[in-house]
């Protein structure tokens, strides 16, 4: 018996890796992210299988769920929200797993930074601009090291995907536009690649009151750089004169 922590993706099931498909359609015991795992993928899920919502559980009573799957030798899919392993929980998990003796693997998904790029139809890393992408959030009632507040962040220019703060965007953009300024591009997308998805491009001046007017409250990837303006430069990739292993550059 093992628990497979296992990416659900951010919400369309045609973003489910072909593994974690397999995995939830052939699956006896699931533990799921509540609400935030869309219906359509908890639908994939056999209705004989035993099936648990951990919004309603603390981690102590996650866990007597497993030792039960346990004790019945039948594997359990620990299905979480994007990637597991950006801001998860998993880490706390398999401390008690490995105390506990029980074998756990875990299944990669698609992150919401990367469904909302996708719905932005943008390069998170611009060709002479940021070269970096920072994942990170805004300090709430799980703290961030000093060294690590959005401020310090901002000091690298970096593309920055802000998880998990979009009800303090005001505060992300007052510890922002001293280090990117008033019209730096600033974006939030709502419930990426769900049905109900929303998209709203603006800068760091004007996002909070965007925000505010369309009620975004939760659920929403917020992204602040300059790359995630209109692409004007070309990178060297392609350029007829960059050479590299597989083409010989143009010299002439």
């Amino acid at each position: 018996m093992k628990v497979i922590f296992t990416g659900a993706g951010p919400g369309d099931p045609e973003l489910l890796t072909v593994k974690a498909r397999r995995l939830l359609e052939s699956c006896e015991f699931c533990i799921y992210a509540g609400s935030l795992v869309a219906p359509e993928v908890i639908g994939l899920i056999p209705e004989t299988a035993d099936k648990y919502d951990s919004a309603k559980l603390n981690l102590d009573e996650i866990m007597a769920l497993i030792e039960q799957a346990r004790d019945r030798s039948v594997d359990v899919i620990r299905l979480h929200t994007g990637d597991p392993s950006i801001y998860g929980a998993i880490g706390e998990q398999m401390a008690r797993l490995d105390a506990l003796g029980i074998e756990f693997e875990v299944v990669p998904g698609v992150s919401s930074f990367q469904a909302a790029a996708a719905a932005l139809r943008t390069e998170l890393t611009a060709p002479n601009g940021s070269q970096t992408i920072t994942l990170t959030r805004i300090a709430g009632r799980t703290p961030v090291p000093d060294n690590q507040d959005l401020a310090a962040l901002a000091e690298t220019g970096a593309t920055l995907c802000i998880f998990l703060s979009v009800q303090k965007i005001s505060d992300v953009a007052a510890k922002l536009i001293p280090h990117y300024g008033d019209d730096c591009p600033a974006c939030v997308v709502y419930r990426a690649s769900w049905p109900d998805q929303l998209v709203i491009r603006s800068t760091l001046a004007g996002i909070h009151e965007e925000v505010q007017a369309a009620g975004i409250k939760k659920t929403a990837m917020t992204l602040v750089g300059a790359a995630l303006a209109k692409c004007t430069t070309e990178s060297l990739l392609y350029a007829a004169s960059f050479s590299h292993e597989y083409r010989k550059g143009n010299t002439t």
